[in-house]
């Protein structure tokens, strides 16, 4: 497939059956304002659509291709959560144990009792640090870590939930290294991407740069917001989720190198389509796939049992968690299926399973676009049904 109605460049492949999916795809650069992006459906365990177009530079003189990679932000987050859970499958560390029993500095400020399970579904109380910390901050794991230790939960853990957009990855992350002694980036790399052949990274070596796409990052988010004014301590949490430090989202820091080569769980992974539905088809079958195990059945069941619904204190949006993973809700459907679980990244970038189906699903793009309905993602979520 070459070219399209956008004339944008096209290729890859798309089992006829699923020929409304190359359709959706086209038409996203043809009138929804797409630049660059990937899409992979799996049915089954095996790629059923494998399609990618447009640009991968600001340019618009290198186009996308079968092996590019681009920054997925909060598609990330479902890494995290596999991640935390292998080390509680081998029995490193407990759900239900304080995290403080772990990592003893984390007690601080009241926090001897939060759990890994609040942790992972978003009830910890520690979406944002108080304190001001340097523009460049968030590339430095430990001084994270430590701003972690010291602040205080901005809720009692446990009472209510508040999207961690940006701690969530550290906070996971050092529990990981500290139950494994591997980096979450290393683990998942060890334990998860290479044993299934995906080529998703968290913290990504050098030598890979070279095929990233340049991130598209909205040029109205691009400085630093201002922060609210007299503001009470709700609104400073949500202000600071995003912006303290300065780039602690991405921002200026996107297409650097240092932003690539650092671990940011749960903001800088980057993948492609392929290697997100990849992930998926495992969780799909239970955990498994081509004889290779990234988590038992019973974790899984935990993991999509819901601790988290309603009203999110952060994105003042309604929302729903397992643990690490979005679960499908009406506000914000992950398609259709009842049971779909997933995580959406900077509003657009995509991955999820519907295990009733045995379907799976990567999508992956260098433009943010809307942030809590886009109408990319969901016209090849309808298209994907619609095929079925």
């Amino acid at each position: 497939m070459n070219g399209s109605a956008s004339t944008m460049p096209m290729d890859g492949f798309c089992d006829p059956r699923f020929a409304r999916v190359r359709e959706a795809f086209a038409e996203n650069f043809a009138s929804r304002g797409e630049p660059g992006a990937a899409v992979c459906v799996a049915l089954s365990g095996r790629n059923v659509v494998e399609l990618w177009g447009g640009y991968a530079d600001t340019a618009n003189a290198r186009p996308w291709a079968q092996d590019t990679l681009v920054s997925v932000f909060s598609v990330g987050k479902a890494l995290c959560a596999i991640a935390a859970l292998r080390v509680v499958e081998q029995g490193l560390v407990a759900l239900d144990a304080p995290v403080a029993t772990l990592w003893p500095e984390f007690a601080q400020g009241g926090k001897s009792e939060v759990t890994l399970r609040q942790v992972l579904s978003h009830r910890g109380g520690l979406p944002a640090i108080a304190e001001p910390l340097p523009d460049g901050a968030a590339l430095n794991w430990q001084t994270i870590i430590h701003a972690l230790e010291r602040q205080p939960p901005w809720w009692q853990p446990g009472e209510t939930f508040g999207y961690h957009v940006n701690t969530f990855g550290f906070l996971v992350g050092e529990v990981v290294r500290r139950a494994s002694g591997k980096t979450l980036g290393t683990l998942i790399r060890e334990e998860v991407a290479c044993p299934l052949g995906a080529d998703i990274h968290i913290g990504l070596a050098a030598e890979h740069h070279g095929r990233v796409a340049d991130y598209r990052w909205p040029a109205a988010a691009a400085e630093v917001a201002a922060p609210p004014a007299q503001a009470d301590a709700l609104a400073e949490m949500r202000w600071k989720a995003y912006w303290n430090p300065p780039g602690f989202s991405g921002a200026h820091w996107v297409n650097t190198a240092q932003w690539r080569l650092a671990e940011l769980p749960s903001t800088n992974g980057h993948g492609n389509a392929r290697s997100v539905a990849r992930i998926y088809a495992a969780l799909a079958k239970g955990g498994a796939l081509d004889g290779v195990r990234i988590l038992s059945e019973a974790v899984l069941r935990q993991a999509v049992t819901e601790p988290s619904r309603g009203h999110d204190l952060v994105t003042l949006h309604p929302a729903r968690f397992g643990l690490g993973f979005q679960l499908t809700q009406p506000e914000r459907p992950i398609c259709r299926g009842a049971k779909t679980f997933g995580h959406f990244g900077a509003g657009c970038s995509l991955g999820f399973c519907d295990p009733d189906v045995d379907l799976a699903f990567g999508y992956v793009t260098n433009d943010m676009g809307p942030r809590w309905q886009n109408p990319r993602n969901r016209a090849l979520m309808e298209a994907v049904y619609a095929s079925l």
